[in-house]
């Protein structure tokens, strides 16, 4: 009996993979991913005009109403297809494409769709609109029509033969063909019952999905969304079932009329409160997701991660909240009073001293730092020194020339000077900060020794510093913790509150920016460096997701050099190459690109910062 159902399990497998083979039109041998041209895709759409803050990701799969011949009923394919969209915060291309025999044009593929999100706008019709943009690339770009042809070639010797189709859809294919050789010829598509075969030189208008791509809440604010680096996958569409059923029922079914993953199932079955280790695996497998509106109260279940916690027990507030403006990037304006910030002290936070893991390297900081505080700095037209001032002399020269002939110093000297530096970090203690870098350390646990050593470094230059943290939950709460003021001294309450950091909510960047701003423009000093430690993209519950937290921080950014401070962003994660220099610049940030290094990069960062203004 066990040698027989593997016998049939072999034979079904075999079967499976010769009809899938038959019926495919992809070409798996040159297909090419994504992933590995990811980074070039991105800075040739933004090198031609595309918005910075658009970012680059996976397109999901949409169902396809094609006319599909026997094979490919058989097999099941050719249902769905990812395809190319662009909208005003995302831009979606295939995760790979095996569209053409060979593996260049796949990869020349890439980089039209890239090129032509760049031109592209909001979507209207969707023939007309892509003819239009292809037409301006074109003529833009002559240099790109080569490439072009042959894409348009390839891909309709690879389309139906009109011939071959019923009369509506026949119509429908010669009018694409044409609009694919001439760009801008065709003004009305015919209508058909069957959609046409997909067009991979074109854009798609935008799937709708019905959750939030960067993760959505359920009406009890349970997050839905996939942990941190747990998606490997497009994101998945997904629809909302109203289930009004209250009471539970027998349902008796044969297994064998199950066809699909997708297929729904009322089912009524016992919740616990643990969490199942299959579920991502699951739901990778499947090709919708299905969100119920039923709920279910778990026995000695408590959510507390996105509730603030009670007053009692809670840091204490400082002061009213701080309204502050917010940038919408979809209206080109700043909002004035949209966001309010409220400024925080650890309650239970009590002094200690430093910890002895960091008494030795934070004593050999502190003798490097002491040697910065006195700058021997280049004294320009004295009268006496060890250098010529040359600038000093041409002027003289200038000026003897024209007649005038005023005394001056023609020398230059070094001098010790006081450092006239102010510091503020602004440390990023969102809800990411709680994941594990290994197995002995937290993302929150490198921070607060990074802060400590930071912290002791400044303190042996004698520089003035401030440091804060910051997280978000919505516009009305984003908490700016004061561990320490610019006159405060640094001691053990001090190093007692950094020492008690925990990971808060969320990242809203560009209110604790300006804030920030706020604080460091009160000072006095020349020069002001503001620092921000982050591990992620700002993000929040509302609609501080995706390009609109990347504009706002940016011009926060901007409103912060405008003001003489010098932002500059340290930050962990590994993708900050494709947003980072679009909010800081290209030079006004750094990847640390193993967290654990943090605590002795930090300081020396500093260093370099302080020596080169």
């Amino acid at each position: 009996m066990a040698f027989t159902l593997e016998l049939e399990e072999w034979v079904g497998s075999a079967w499976h993979r010769f009809i899938t083979r038959r019926a495919s039109v992809a070409f798996p041998e040159a297909q090419v991913q994504l992933a590995d041209h990811q980074r070039s895709l991105a800075l040739l759409f933004r090198a031609l005009g595309g918005a910075a803050g658009i970012t680059l990701e996976a397109a999901a799969e949409r169902d396809l109403l094609l006319r599909r011949n026997v094979l490919m009923r058989i097999a099941g394919t050719c249902k769905q297809a990812p395809l190319a969209s662009c909208d005003g915060s995302r831009l979606r291309l295939p995760a790979s494409l095996a569209v053409f025999p060979q593996a260049a044009l796949n990869r020349e593929l890439y980089r039209w769709l890239a090129l032509l999100a760049a031109q592209s706008g909001p979507m209207t019709h969707w023939a007309r609109d892509n003819q239009r943009w292809t037409w301006l690339l074109l003529q833009r770009y002559p240099a790109l029509r080569p490439s072009y042809r042959r894409l348009v070639d390839a891909h309709i010797a690879l389309r139906p033969e009109p011939a071959s189709l019923p009369p509506d859809e026949a119509a429908v294919e010669k009018a694409l063909r044409k609009a694919l050789r001439e760009p801008g010829s065709v003004r009305h598509v015919p209508r058909s019952e069957r959609a046409a075969w997909p067009l991979p030189l074109w854009l798609y208008p935008p799937l709708q999905l019905d959750t939030p791509q960067g993760g959505a809440l359920d009406d009890d604010g349970e997050d839905l969304a996939t942990p941190p680096g747990q998606q490997t996958g497009a994101p998945k569409r997904a629809t909302r079932l109203d289930d009004n059923s209250r009471d539970g029922g027998l349902l008796v079914v044969r297994l064998e009329n199950l066809f699909s993953w997708t297929e729904h199932i009322d089912l009524d079955r016992w919740s616990d409160d643990s969490q199942d280790p299959d579920a991502a695996r699951v739901a990778e497998d499947l090709d919708q997701l299905s969100l119920s509106r039923q709920r279910v109260r778990k026995s000695g279940g408590l959510k507390l991660h996105l509730d603030l916690p009670p007053a009692d027990v809670d840091d204490i507030p400082l002061g009213e909240g701080i309204k502050l403006p917010e940038w919408d990037y979809r209206q080109q304006r700043l909002q004035d009073g949209f966001v309010n910030l409220q400024l925080m002290q650890p309650r239970d936070a009590q002094p200690q001293p430093l910890p002895q893991r960091l008494v030795a390297q934070a004593r050999r900081l502190r003798r490097q730092f002491q040697h910065l505080r006195t700058d021997r700095q280049w004294q320009r037209q004295q009268p006496q020194g060890t250098e010529l001032d040359v600038q000093a002399w041409l002027d003289f020269h200038v000026q003897r020339q024209h007649g005038a002939c005023a005394e001056r110093g023609l020398f230059m000297e070094q001098r010790h000077t006081h450092r006239d530096l102010a510091c503020l970090l602004l440390a990023d203690l969102s809800m990411s900060t709680d994941a594990h870098l290994n197995d002995t350390q937290k993302v929150i646990d490198v921070i607060r020794d990074s802060l400590l050593l930071f912290a002791e470094s400044l303190a042996g230059a004698g520089d003035r510093f401030a440091l804060y943290g910051f997280s978000s939950l919505r516009r009305h709460q984003v908490r700016l913790q004061a561990l320490k003021a610019f006159q405060q001294p640094y001691d053990d309450q001090i190093r007692g509150a950094i020492q008690g950091l925990k990971p808060g909510y969320y990242t809203r960047m560009g209110a604790a920016i300006r804030q920030a701003t706020n604080l460091l423009g009160a000072c006095r000093q020349r020069r002001k460096l503001l620092l921000l430690l982050t591990d992620g993209k700002p993000n929040d519950l509302d609609l501080y997701e995706g390009r609109y937290g990347v504009e706002d921080t940016r011009q926060a950014v901007l409103e912060a050099r405008r003001q003489g401070l010098v932002p500059f962003c340290i930050t962990i994660d590994k993708q900050a190459g494709d947003y980072v220099p679009y909010m800081f610049g290209a030079h006004g940030f750094t990847l640390i690109r193993q967290p654990e290094q943090l605590p002795q990069r930090l300081p020396q960062l500093y260093r370099q910062l302080t020596e080169r203004q």
